[in-house]
């Protein structure tokens, strides 16, 4: 149990004294940023979804005459 606390421990110092933490602005900026590429990746993927649906209901309406 000892091994584990002192694995947390350790843990949580690592964090607080050697990772760079980006700035509230960084973060701010970096978030909205991929909120944008999010949703226009979001918007590709159902258009060309859509196209791809409306392709193949063609092809079948095509082939059943």
């Amino acid at each position: 149990m000892a091994g584990i606390v002192n694995y947390i421990k350790e843990s949580f110092e690592e964090l607080k004294n050697n990772v760079s933490w980006p700035t509230w602005s960084e973060t701010q900026s970096l978030t909205i940023l991929v909120a944008v590429f999010s949703i226009i990746f979001s918007l590709a993927i159902w258009g060309i979804d859509t196209v791809f649906s409306k392709v193949i209901g063609y092809y079948f309406n095509l082939i059943n005459g």
